[in-house]
């Protein structure tokens, strides 16, 4: 019953007026939650289509929740592409024309399909935020390049057209974070592109080491975005200096990419990575 339409609640009996106005909270106009919950992304779509009266298509970041998309933050607003509704607070509404093979059904809710949510969250905001937001997309559904740019193709002219292109060509399905999207984005700008990502490491008895984040088999080299965790909490620490030393003897070379180098030293990341590329003798 989260959400819903309250209304209909009251009309079936499920809830009094009463109840309603005392143990739940107005979402948008006529759409309730129990008192307190807070929405998480998807539960916002549907509220957003539950306002619509059901005749909206989700789309935008809430259609990329709705397909698994993870890293999405719970406080934007939810998208719906709806021409016949005034504008409401917390709702953002696009007025687009959406082809019958660009809409798919999950649950009863009609949403922008992977393809044609990637093409619209492509075009919008900056570059890296559209990257960040492809990556994850292709990360939970099985959506490839050639699928968007076919979506493309259909709406050429339409605003957006040139950073979209450049957002297909640098995103990547293998990224599991965006900070993992924005190390591979400042390698990348700096001439670096990591060749693979999710690299399986087995040794030479088939037994499976490591997967790495990203890098360059080729070359054995390796770069590895840590989390906070990785540096504060002893065990995950413990573990990353056993399977780092394994990697080493299989003469693997790993960068490790912490927040704070990620965020106010990325010219360290780059050197090190150019060096080690290097020293293994790649054509850098």
């Amino acid at each position: 019953m989260v959400p819903f339409l309250g209304s209909e609640a009251v009309a079936a009996g499920l809830v009094s007026p009463y109840q309603l106005k005392t143990n739940y909270d107005v979402v948008y106009r006529d759409v309730y939650v129990p008192t307190g919950h807070e929405l998480a992304p998807v539960e916002k779509a549907v509220a957003a289509w539950l306002w619509s009266q059901r005749r909206a298509t989700v789309a935008g970041i809430s259609a990329a929740a709705m397909h698994g998309s993870l890293w999405i933050d719970s406080a934007l607003p939810a998208e719906l592409n709806h021409r016949h509704r005034h504008k409401t607070r917390g709702i953002l509404l696009h007025s687009d024309e959406l082809e019958d093979d660009e809409i798919c059904v999950i649950g009863d809710v009609p949403v922008t399909t992977p393809a044609r949510t990637a093409y619209d969250l492509g075009r919008r905001l900056g570059l890296t935020t559209a990257v960040i937001r492809l990556d994850a997309l292709m990360q939970a559904t099985q959506l490839k390049q050639i699928d968007i740019t076919s979506v493309a193709e259909r709406h050429r002219g339409c605003r957006g057209m040139k950073q979209l292109r450049e957002v297909i060509a640098l995103s990547d399905g293998g990224a599991e974070s965006p900070q993992e999207t924005r190390t591979r984005l400042v390698l990348t700008d700096a001439g670096l592109r990591p060749k693979r990502t999710q690299i399986e490491v087995f040794d030479s008895f088939g037994t499976f080491v490591r997967r790495i984040d990203m890098g360059w088999d080729e070359w054995k080299v390796g770069v590895e975005y840590d989390g906070e965790q990785h540096w504060t909490n002893p065990a995950i620490r413990a573990h990353d200096i056993e399977w780092q030393a394994r990697l080493e003897a299989l003469g693997w070379r790993i960068i490790r990419v912490s927040a704070e180098m990620l965020r106010d030293r990325p010219h360290v990341i780059v050197e090190r990575v150019r060096d080690a590329l290097r020293a293994a003798g790649a054509p850098v």
